[in-house]
C-alpha cells in the first residue's frame, strides 16, 4: 500500500513507538531523522488519505485518527504565493458552524517539510483547532506530495511574506475565530517573524519550539563561526547531492558560502539580523502577541543565551522553558510519535504545555496557565533514572524543574574562582580563591581533543534528554592539546545558575590569532565527569611571543555540583562544532597565562 502521494506505507506497531521513545526523533552523526517517525508520519497520512486501513495503527494513534476523522476533514492544498511559487500544505477543517481558531505550522527544517509531525497536527485537532502546516519555499523531495519548490530564503523578507499569505489562504479556507502559530526549530522562527510583520496584525498567540532569537549571534559569536551545523544543515533539505545549491536563492547561496570560507563576515551578521525576531522585538511587544519559548542546555543550532536575551526584552505576556538535551529533543516525542500515552509521561510535558498554552490564549480555555512562572528552567540531570533493557539508562522521574519571574533572577551570587599554574611539572592547574601570576601554561593547538562539547550535533544532547549524558574521561584527556584547572573537592557542592565567565592571557607562538574552546566539567569521586557547559572564543591581533587578557562569557547553565564533587575548567584550541585558527595537525603553541592585575579569573554563577 501507498500514500495518495505514492510513497509506501510502513508498518508501524508499538515497537515503532517504543522506538521513538527511547530514541527521539534524531537519528546519526550526518543529522536525519529516525525512520520510526517517518514511518509514523507515513501510516497516518495513509489512514487519513484512506489508502491504508486506521485499524492496522497502535491503538491510541487509531483512536486519534478515528476521532479526527469523525470530527474534521482532511485535503493538501497547494498555496500559490507567486506565479511561479506554490506552497505544499496539508489542512484538518472542524466540522463545525462554531467559529473556531486556526494554528498554523511552518515546517522544520528537513527534507521531509510538513510531514514529520502528522501527531502534533492530529493532536491540535483534537483538541478542537482548524489546523494549516505548510512546507515553507525550498523543502522536500522531487514531486512528494509534502514539497515546496522556490529558492530557500532562510526566514527572510521572502518567508514572512509567504507567512501573510499563508494566513489570507487560512482564513478564506476555515474563517478562523483566531490565528495562533506553532513552530519547531526553523518553523519557530518563521512563526515569530510573521507574527511581528503581519500586515493585518492577525496572529494572536505563537509557540516556538527549540527556537532562535538572535540568528546572527546562533551563526557566529565571540568571533567564531559555528560551522557544523550549518554544514549539515545545507545538506538537510532534499536536495541531491553536489546540487545543494540549487535549493538557495542567489544571495541566500553566496552568504552561506561566504559565511562557511569566513569571508565578509559583516554582511554575513547583517543578513542573519534581518533574520532574527530580536530585531523586531519592538513589533512583537508593540502588537502584545502572547509568546511561548523553549531552549535547550546543550543546544547545538541555536545557543540558550541568544534565546534567553530576546525573551528577556519581551513585554508581552510571555513563558520560556528550558530543558536538559538539545535542540528538537524534548518536544520530539509528543510532536512525533505519542499524543499522550508515552512510557514515560515526562517526554510530553514539553508538547502538552505548548498546547496549553495555545488552548489558553486562542481558545479561552480556564487551565493552568496564568499560574506559571515566566521561566521554568530544568536543573541538569537531576532526573532519576534505571537500567534499560537493551543497554543505557531509562527515566524513572523526571528532572526538577525551578520557577522564576525572570532568567537574570537564576542568579543571586557569585564566586571567583582564580586560575594556578600548577606544580610547575606539566600537571593541571588549580582552581581556588587567591590571585594567582607569574605562570605560563602552553599546548599545542589544532587538533580535537576528546575534551569536546558533543559527539554528534542533536543526537549526544537527545541522549541526555532521554537519561543518558555523555560520560567523560578526565585522566584521557589530551594534556599536551589542552589544560586542565581543578577544585578541591567542593563541600555542600554548588548550585550554578546563569553564565559563567573566564578571564585569562592569551598568547602564541606564531601569527595573530589563536582559537580556545572553553569547557566546565563535573569531577565525580570516581573520576568521571559530565559537561556542564562550554563557549568558543576566537581571538585576533596577538602579537607573537606577547600575552594579551581576553574574558567571554559561557553558555548559560542550571546544574547542581553535588557534595564531594569538583568543577574542572578545561580549555583547548578546537571543537568540532567551530571554525578555528590554523591548519590541521598544526604544531603552533598556544600560552595561557595570568597577568598581574588582570588575574585569571573563572567567574562562576550561583543561585
Amino acid at each position: 500500500m501507498t500514500t495518495a502521494g505514492g510513497e509506501p506505507t510502513p508498518s508501524v506497531s508499538d515497537a515503532t513507538l517504543a522506538d521513538i521513545a527511547a530514541n527521539g526523533v534524531w537519528r546519526g552523526a550526518s543529522l536525519d531523522i529516525n525512520p520510526a517517525v517517518l514511518a509514523v508520519a507515513r501510516a497516518l497520512l495513509a489512514a487519513l488519505q484512506g489508502t491504508a486501513p486506521a485499524a492496522a495503527l497502535p491503538e491510541e494513534l487509531r483512536k486519534l485518527v478515528e476521532q479526527v476523522l469523525r470530527e474534521a476533514g482532511v485535503t493538501f492544498p497547494r498555496i500559490p504565493v507567486t506565479e511561479e511559487v506554490g506552497l505544499s500544505a496539508f489542512a484538518i477543517q472542524q466540522k463545525t458552524s462554531e467559529p473556531r481558531p486556526v494554528v498554523i505550522v511552518p515546517a522544520g527544517w528537513n527534507p521531509y517539510g510538513w510531514l514529520p509531525f502528522m501527531v502534533g497536527y492530529l493532536s491540535l485537532a483534537a483538541r478542537g483547532y482548524h489546523v494549516l502546516a505548510y512546507t515553507p519555499r525550498g523543502f522536500g523531495a522531487p514531486d512528494a506530495i509534502y514539497s515546496s519548490n522556490g529558492f530557500i530564503n532562510v526566514a527572510g523578507p521572502v518567508d514572512r511574506a509567504d507567512g501573510s499569505l499563508v494566513i489570507d489562504h487560512a482564513e478564506g479556507l476555515f474563517s478562523p475565530s483566531r490565528v495562533g502559530l506553532l513552530g519547531l526549530s526553523y518553523g519557530s522562527g518563521i512563526s515569530q517573524l510573521i507574527a511581528a510583520h503581519d500586515r493585518k496584525n492577525r496572529v494572536a498567540a505563537v509557540a516556538a519550539l527549540s527556537t532562535w532569537g538572535n540568528l546572527a549571534t546562533s551563526l557566529y559569536d565571540h568571533g567564531t563561526r559555528h560551522l557544523k551545523a550549518v554544514e549539515l544543515l545545507i545538506k538537510f533539505t532534499g536536495a541531491e547531492e553536489g546540487k545543494e545549491h540549487e535549493r538557495f536563492d542567489e544571495e541566500t547561496w553566496r552568504i552561506l558560502q561566504n559565511f562557511l570560507k569566513g569571508e565578509e563576515m559583516e554582511e554575513v551578521v547583517a543578513w542573519g539580523t534581518q533574520r532574527s525576531p530580536e530585531t523586531f522585538v519592538g513589533l512583537t511587544n508593540d502588537r502584545n502577541i502572547p509568546t511561548f519559548y523553549s531552549n535547550t542546555w546543550h543546544e547545538s543550532l541555536f545557543p540558550a543565551a541568544e534565546a534567553i536575551a530576546t525573551f528577556e526584552q519581551l513585554t508581552v505576556p510571555k513563558h520560556l522553558n528550558l530543558w536538559i538535551g538539545d535542540h528538537g529533543a524534548p518536544e520530539g516525542t509528543g510532536i512525533t510519535g505519542f499524543p499522550s500515552g508515552a512510557p514515560f509521561t515526562g517526554f510530553l510535558t514539553p508538547m502538552l504545555e505548548a498546547y496549553a498554552w495555545l488552548d489558553h490564549h486562542l481558545l479561552d480555555k480556564p487551565n493552568e496557565v496564568p499560574t506559571w512562572p515566566v521561566v521554568n528552567s530544568q536543573v541538569m540531570f537531576t532526573y532519576e533514572t534505571a537500567p534499560a533493557i537493551g543497554g543505557g539508562r531509562r527515566i524513572t522521574k523526571a528532572a526538577r524543574r525551578e520557577p522564576l519571574d525572570s532568567w537574570s533572577g537564576a542568579t543571586t551570587d557569585t564566586e571567583a574562582w582564580y586560575l594556578g599554574g600548577g606544580d610547575g611539572n606539566g600537571g593541571d592547574g588549580t582552581l581556588s580563591d587567591k590571585p594567582s601570576t607569574g605562570w605560563s601554561r602552553p599546548f599545542t593547538a589544532g587538533t580535537e581533543t576528546t575534551a569536546t562539547a558533543m559527539d554528534d550535533i542533536m543526537e549526544t544532547g537527545q541522549k541526555e534528554w532521554f537519561g543518558n549524558p555523555k560520560p567523560y574521561d578526565p585522566a584521557g584527556f589530551e594534556r599536551d592539546r589542552l589544560l586542565v584547572w581543578s577544585t578541591e573537592a567542593l563541600a555542600g557542592g554548588r548550585r550554578i545558575r546563569g553564565a559563567a565567565r573566564l578571564r585569562l592571557a592569551v598568547g602564541t607562538d606564531e601569527g595573530d590569532a589563536a582559537s580556545l574552546v572553553a569547557y566546565l566539567f563535573d569531577l565525580a569521586p570516581d573520576g568521571s565527569a559530565r559537561i556542564i557547559t562550554h563557549e568558543p572564543l576566537t581571538v585576533t591581533g596577538l602579537s607573537t611571543g606577547t600575552e594579551r587578557t581576553v574574558d567571554w562569557t559561557l553558555q548559560p547553565a542550571a546544574y547542581d555540583l553535588r557534595d564531594g564533587h569538583r568543577l574542572a575548567l578545561v580549555v583547548n584550541s578546537r571543537d568540532r562544532l567551530y571554525s578555528f585558527v590554523g591548519s590541521e595537525g598544526s604544531t603552533t603553541r598556544t600560552t595561557v597565562t595570568s597577568l598581574s592585575g588582570e588575574e585569571a579569573l573563572l567567574e562562576l554563577p550561583l543561585g
